[in-house]
């Protein structure tokens, strides 16, 4: 179809103003402009149209070049709305992209959210107009945040049903999460270590069993009597803490303790870098089926995998 000659008109028939700073970019997109009936500025003016190319820094409410070359291409002027960039010149998320990721997001587990897999998939299917990281991001640090607003009150029945929450999910989804998808925030059952280490972090010999049991007679000591409106506090500020810092929900925060058997130091380093702070894998719903077996090859087998001490620390928390 011919190219129309109205392209850069308003509805009124005014023709839209465009203002693009000298460079590269003005020279390709001024016969573009110009042929659609459409003006350039010199200088910028007011209600004219602040082009900038994406990924330069631009101030809020300019538009993406890439409008002039979309309308040219579909030959027709579209709303200038979702081409409008972000103050640090990225293509900004008009709401209803908000609405379809979270609608494609819905139902996904927290591993696969947090992947990259799920992500891809989504570009793929040109659910919007944003890359995938774009998209993992915007979820991520923008919107799954306001599903899970922190706790504001410390009731210790609240924090208790969060977890029992939490704890359902991490039951759910741990054993049908997708493998390819947990690059960034993924556990890790092996790590390398040397020949030395190897040996000694597999020993399952009476000694580990038997500190085990010393570790078990030691928690089930009485604990002190401290206020529960206090420890529920400190937990509050801990968990509201890891949120702002890591740009996660409540929920992943919970989950990685849970995960980290409530060991905060170790919680801290998960969520930054996904894997244990001592090196042994995190805990998943299988290891904990396992733990409830009154098996000693499998005690066994559990003590060679994460070493007593953890094993030990798993089985107080679970009954916690």
């Amino acid at each position: 179809a011919a190219r129309s000659r109205s392209l850069f008109l308003w509805d009124d028939g005014r023709p839209m103003r465009f203002y693009l700073r000298p460079g590269l970019a003005k020279l390709r997109l001024a016969p573009l402009v110009l042929a659609g009936g459409g003006r350039l500025c010199r200088v910028q003016e007011p209600g004219a149209v602040l082009l900038a190319q994406p990924g330069e820094a631009a101030p809020d409410g300019a538009v993406s070049t890439e409008y002039v070359t979309e309308c040219v291409e579909r030959n027709q002027r579209l709303p200038l709305e979702p081409f409008l960039l972000a103050a640090r010149g990225r293509l900004a998320f008009t709401e209803a992209e908000d609405a379809a990721l979270l609608q494609a997001v819905r139902g996904q587990g927290t591993v696969r959210v947090s992947g990259r897999a799920l992500w891809v998939e989504l570009e793929q299917s040109g659910l919007t107009r944003h890359s995938w990281q774009a998209m993992r991001d915007r979820y991520l640090r923008h919107l799954r945040p306001r599903l899970w607003e922190p706790p504001q009150t410390e009731d210790p029945t609240q924090i208790e049903g969060l977890f029992a929450a939490a704890n359902r999910e991490f039951e759910s989804t741990e054993s049908g999460s997708d493998s390819s998808d947990v690059a960034e925030l993924s556990t890790q059952d092996e790590v390398e270590r040397s020949p030395g280490e190897t040996t000694s972090h597999l020993k399952t010999g009476p000694e580990d069993s038997a500190f085990l049991d010393t570790q078990l007679q030691m928690q089930e000591r009485p604990k002190s009597t401290c206020s529960s409106s206090s420890m529920v506090g400190q937990v509050v500020k801990t968990m509201e803490h890891f949120m702002e810092k890591f740009a996660v929900d409540l929920v992943t925060v919970t989950q990685a303790f849970l995960k980290n058997s409530g060991d905060v130091e170790a919680t801290s380093y998960f969520l930054q870098t996904g894997q244990r702070l001592d090196g042994y894998p995190v805990w998943s719903r299988e290891d904990d089926l396992e733990l409830q077996k009154d098996d000693e090859h499998v005690k066994n087998k559990l003590i060679a995998k994460f070493g007593a001490e953890n094993v030990a620390k798993r089985i107080v928390f679970r009954e916690s």
